[in-house]
């Protein structure tokens, strides 16, 4: 299952992001009726398409192994938490509708009726992504039941859905993809602008890139203090685990870096700011933040691994921050910047930044609760399907998801080859 999450939450961040880039191009188009943004338009919607197959394949394996693999889960969180798949479902059906209805409507709707129809395929896209964000949510705060002797009773769809965390969660993940997919094109774009190759279409797709990129980057600072925050009420154990806090103490110091040693209870080579986990949780360095002491052992989180994960996280949403600070330097007061070489570079070397942040991100959230499956009512051990040669499918989901990829990275490779030849044809000079 971890498995099939790390592929598929790439793909569906990109096919979510993606169509609000192609409704930006090709707005632009129906605006200036410059041919570079009706190409950009043209080669961006079969990135979409790509993506959108790919995201539709990983994500029904995904359904398939919710049943598969945790029977005594969706036996009791199935009637509760429904409602947001169902939903996605439906977002999913108009986000395919849509899609066929911009690919092939070319010269044949009204234009700004063929423009929206893309508009709609990235939004059922995000609807979609924030239903299923709001399902995990509720497996980190659930609500919409009474838990009475074993049985969940007085069952709520609608608090299910809306529990506390779907708004955080929801947020942060939103953002997270639009910077991680915006910085991920905008690098690409960049690394075609510094090999001299069709340099007006790269770099006009590069601004409509990076402007989400940017934005995004320069958001999620704000929603991530919302979701520790938020962690720190609901979820003391995971908060913790992340900063590596093993004693409840005032004026508890913030941890940068550092190595746990879960047996002696200490960081090593951490560098620690005094207080600043106090305040950036309280608004007062005086307050008491909780420690792993407090936490029974059969119900903490793996320390080191929800460490590293949350530093990695950190550390590369704060290198995307700051070089997006830089780019809007550059907007603003240093034009001259703008195009240079080593702005560029520094792009193409943050392609990967945000989806590693992105499974680093994902692994807080999921490490983070256990070992619960759901959040103080059942067990990961005890939902996970006890039936043999699960070892046997996890290899062949593992070169399914492989093959996968090296499909994807052909046909973008291909795509990027192409576009001297479909996207970015020079135009024919007039003869007397």
């Amino acid at each position: 299952m971890a498995l099939s999450l790390a592929f598929h939450i790439i793909f569906s961040c990109i096919g979510m992001v993606m169509p609000f880039f192609m409704a930006i191009a090709h707005y632009r188009w129906i605006r200036t009726k410059r041919d570079v943004y009706k190409n950009i338009t043209k080669a961006w919607s079969k990135g979409v398409a790509i993506f959108f197959a790919t995201g539709a394949v990983s994500g029904t394996v995904l359904s398939f192994e919710l049943g598969l693999l945790w029977p005594k889960f969706m036996q009791h969180a199935g009637p509760i938490f429904g409602m947001p798949f169902s939903l996605e479902g439906v977002a999913f059906f108009v986000e395919a509708i849509a899609l066929g209805f911009f690919l092939y409507g070319w010269d044949r709707f009204n234009k700004w009726f063929h423009w929206f129809t893309g508009l709609v395929v990235g939004l059922s896209g995000l609807a979609s992504g924030i239903l299923v964000v709001s399902a995990n949510a509720w497996m980190n705060t659930p609500a919409g039941f009474d838990y009475v002797n074993g049985q969940y009773l007085n069952i709520d769809p609608i608090k299910a859905m809306f529990n506390r965390a779907w708004f955080s969660q929801s947020l942060h993940m939103s953002l997270a993809a639009f910077a991680a997919t915006g910085f991920a094109v905008a690098g690409l774009h960049a690394f075609m602008i510094l090999k001299k190759k069709n340099v007006t279409f790269h770099a006009e797709s590069f601004k409509i890139a990076v402007l989400f990129g940017v934005v995004a980057a320069i958001l999620q600072p704000f929603s991530g203090d919302i979701s520790a925050r938020f962690v720190a009420k609901t979820q003391p154990a995971k908060l913790a685990a992340m900063e590596a806090h093993f004693h409840t103490e005032k004026n508890s110091p913030l941890l940068i870096g550092g190595v746990p040693d879960v047996k002696n209870k200490k960081v090593n080579y951490g560098v620690e700011i005094p207080g600043m986990l106090s305040f950036m949780i309280y608004d007062d360095v005086n307050k008491e933040v909780k420690g792993l002491d407090e936490i029974p052992v059969q119900d903490q989180p793996p320390v080191a691994i929800l460490h590293y994960a949350f530093q990695i996280m950190v550390g590369l949403g704060v290198c995307m921050f700051l070089l997006s600070v830089l780019y809007i330097i550059a907007l603003i007061r240093k034009r001259s910047w703008l195009g240079t070489a080593w702005l560029l570079k520094l792009f193409v070397a943050a392609v990967p930044a945000g989806f590693i942040a992105i499974e680093a991100g994902w692994t807080v959230t999921e490490v983070g609760r256990q070992p619960w499956i759901i959040n103080g009512y059942l067990r990961t051990a005890d939902a996970v399907t006890p039936m043999p040669g699960i070892a046997y499918t996890f290899y062949l989901f593992t070169a399914v998801y492989i093959s996968l990829s090296i499909v994807v990275i052909f046909l973008l490779h291909r795509q990027i080859k192409m576009v001297p030849a479909l996207y970015d044809i020079p135009a024919k000079p007039v003869t007397a």
